[in-house]
């Protein structure tokens, strides 16, 4: 007889989400899963209040190191940590990898909230990492805590990523955060369509194009971001928050921090 292997932490969808999108289920179990949702948001909100302010870098995770997009998104977590911010990403391999790599590389600070996928495990720049079991606490982790977004060249979930974020600015559920395009050759098919179909249908208006920044540049793409965050926010250099002792800050999940924090906006 065989053992079966146990699988990995990050590694694989959690049954318990197929069965919390599976329909109606008895109203015991419903209760005790809004708990739990409920424990996921805790978990995010204690572990990322105090990262920094954070831009979150989106794109595919099936790029190898070798791949252009892989060092262009190293490229732009470096520039990123240069600029004093914290780099956010999904914590996986491909870009979220780059992105996170680079800004460790210059020294910088780097956030990942992973999810369980198949194939899907967390990449080694991170320091501070929140495994999420629902898509939909991840994402909003990931915006919550972002004052621009970059997005390159991915799938599925990256064209998820990055219209959900357009959506919520669009109603204002946010506020008008940068989303740079990174890769115009990728992107510009994309945006010809939202022009060309969408604008022309009315389904959207033009000025839901004009939140979209397309750039082909690490150093624009970032320019970009930092130029919105000062003048839009009113973020500027300053020193880090403290953590309070009489919260229990100084507990888990704050063990795997470093002990420091790089200068940051505010």
């Amino acid at each position: 007889m065989t053992m079966k292997k146990k699988r990995p932490r990050s590694e694989g969808a959690s049954p318990e989400e197929q069965r919390f999108l599976a329909g109606p289920q008895p109203r015991g179990k419903e209760l005790l899963r809004t708990f739990r949702i409920f424990s996921e948001f805790i978990r995010g909100f204690r572990t990322l209040h105090f990262v920094g302010p954070c831009v979150t870098v989106f794109g595919s995770a099936r790029f190898g190191e070798e791949h252009p997009q892989y060092k262009a998104g190293r490229e732009i977590g470096r520039k990123l940590a240069e600029a004093g911010f914290t780099v956010m990403t999904g914590g996986g391999p491909g870009v979220m990898e780059a992105a996170n790599r680079g800004a460790q590389e210059a020294g910088g600070y780097t956030v990942g909230c992973t999810i369980r996928l198949p194939n899907e495990r967390p990449n080694g720049y991170l320091d501070v990492a929140v495994d999420f079991r629902y898509f939909f606490v991840r994402k909003v982790m990931l915006v919550k805590y972002s004052y621009a977004f970059i997005v390159c060249p991915g799938g599925l979930g990256t064209l998820d990523e990055v219209f959900e974020t357009a959506t919520l600015i669009q109603t204002q559920k946010i506020g008008n955060f940068p989303i740079v395009l990174f890769g115009s050759e990728f992107w510009n098919p994309i945006m010809r369509f939202m022009r060309d179909t969408l604008v022309a249908e009315g389904t959207i208006d033009a000025v839901d194009l004009d939140r979209l920044y397309v750039t082909d540049d690490p150093d624009d793409a970032v320019r970009y971001a930092r130029e919105a965050a000062v003048e839009r926010f009113g973020l500027s250099y300053g020193t880090p928050q403290r953590r309070k002792w009489w919260l229990l800050e100084w507990l888990a999940p704050w063990r795997g921090l470093r002990g420091w924090m790089p200068r940051v906006l505010r």
